[in-house]
């Protein structure tokens, strides 16, 4: 893609969310990032001109508002919505380890709702509209008991399905990039030792493709999405 866009890159703290940033900055485009505590990561250097910050607790409800009326105020339209659906910028401090998985799913499913109500209309607006929502195998899991049919409540993964004929109505395209589920009547994909610099390349290079699924198979998940200490 030679021509320049406007992303918003969520989870952009560390890891591959930073990745992105770097990466798209690279490429030309203007970037807008949710950080943990809005913190504008320092290896940005003489493009931070080309970044906007923008609120990074997107699971708490007037975040998401915040975010849309600075892009609104700034660029008036948004052409591409990367959310980096894996992060643990969203938890609490001092969680216990027995609900740390829980946590990762259930805090970025609620802030990928947020997140796409306040970006919708931007989209609306934008040059060949398309979100990519990028999942680790932490944040694909369905919370509750797993034998429960998947839904828009119990799982991240179906919610995104369920949004994309409405996107479509809009023309804006949604890429999927999830683990391959454990149940998958097709053979099992093999993790691969991704870095974020490599992955975040890839990605981005994919998105002109605008393929409905991707499967990303990660085989340290703590390379791209740290967990916390």
């Amino acid at each position: 893609m030679s021509i320049s866009r406007r992303f918003w890159i969520t989870g952009a703290t560390e890891a591959l969310g930073l990745a992105l940033v770097n990466h798209a900055l690279e490429q030309g485009h203007r970037v807008a990032i949710s950080s943990k505590d809005n913190q504008l990561p320092e290896p940005l250097g003489e493009a931070q001109h080309s970044v906007l910050r923008l609120p990074g607790q997107l699971h708490e409800s007037g975040q998401d508002a915040s975010a849309n009326q600075r892009l609104e105020q700034n660029w008036g339209a948004l052409d591409t919505l990367l959310i980096n659906a894996g992060v643990c910028d969203y938890l609490p401090a001092g969680l216990a380890q027995d609900q740390l998985f829980e946590a990762i799913a259930s805090s970025n499913l609620r802030a990928t709702e947020l997140c796409l109500k306040a970006a919708l209309p931007l989209l609306a607006k934008g040059e060949r509209p398309q979100v990519m929502a990028v999942l680790s195998r932490y944040s694909a899991q369905q919370l509750y008991h797993p034998t429960q049919p998947a839904s828009a409540s119990n799982s991240l993964v179906q919610w995104l399905r369920d949004q994309r004929a409405s996107l479509k109505a809009l023309g804006i395209h949604l890429t999927l990039v999830a683990p391959q589920p454990l149940n998958s009547p097709l053979p099992l994909a093999t993790p691969e030792d991704w870095t974020p610099e490599r992955t975040a390349q890839e990605l981005i290079a994919r998105l002109e493709e605008r393929q409905p699924e991707l499967v990303l198979e990660v085989l340290r998940p703590d390379r791209l999405w740290p967990l916390p200490e």
